[in-house]
């Protein structure tokens, strides 16, 4: 399957456009997420499929609001409609963000260009996230490593980063900040092989494609959470 863009094309002239919308719902439809896989890392999630889905545009608005405070051609108030891509009910931990499924895009390999793109927003939510921490006492670090390792077979560094938060030997707004260049080193160096590959683990396949994604959504439930704090973040 030939990989899928970034980002529309069409956002950024202001025309409306269409995002394909992938659902991953728990028993009975309950508890949803909505992955909108054409704003990497953008996703909503309710108690029932209806209310994931009536959370989507405000997501999406969200998320393009993020995109143009960071000098992204997104225009927040451009019209858009969605339509649903694929709709996964069963399975492990649906629902969550499940480490266990695969949505049909999440088989295509990456382009440089693609993980140029993913990195630079891995960076923009991690600074975010580091500045909200920095005003914290007991804010915890995303494990973002564990996605690059079970695609590429390790990320080195990442672990120890996290332990050291965790112990209090780094501050947290230190540690968050150094997971970008780790990130972005451990992708510049992946092969055309490693883009592309499949692998197969017990829990289920694994591709880059899958992990970028989780990394961004992972970094962006914590900023939309913290977003409805007092004194959260601003998306």
């Amino acid at each position: 399957m030939p990989a899928r863009p970034l980002a529309n094309a069409r956002l950024e002239t202001g025309e409306a456009t269409t995002y394909p919308l992938y659902l991953e719902s728990g028993p009975k439809r309950r508890k949803t997420m909505v992955h909108i896989l054409d704003l990497p890392g953008c996703v909503a999630v309710g108690p029932t499929t209806d209310e994931a889905l009536q959370a989507t545009p405000q997501a999406i608005g969200a998320y393009r609001r993020f995109l143009k405070r960071h000098g992204q051609p997104a225009d927040p108030e451009a019209p858009f409609q969605t339509a649903i891509a694929e709709h996964i009910t069963e399975g492990m931990w649906l629902g969550n963000g499940s480490p266990y499924l695969m949505f049909a895009p999440d088989f295509a390999p990456v382009s440089e260009a693609e993980i140029q793109t993913h990195v630079h927003r891995f960076e923009w939510m991690r600074e975010d996230l580091a500045n909200w921490a920095a005003t914290q006492s007991d804010a915890l670090l995303g494990a973002s490593g564990s996605y690059l390792a079970s695609a590429l077979g390790g990320a080195p560094g990442f672990s120890k980063i996290a332990a050291s938060a965790s112990r209090g030997e780094m501050p947290l707004p230190d540690a968050l900040r150094q997971t970008v260049p780790l990130a972005r080193e451990r992708l510049r160096a992946t092969t055309s092989r490693e883009r592309a590959e499949v692998r197969q683990l017990p829990a289920g396949p694994r591709t880059l494609r899958k992990a970028l994604r989780r990394m961004l959504e992972h970094d962006w439930e914590h900023l939309a959470e913290l977003s409805r704090r007092p004194g959260g973040p601003r998306l």
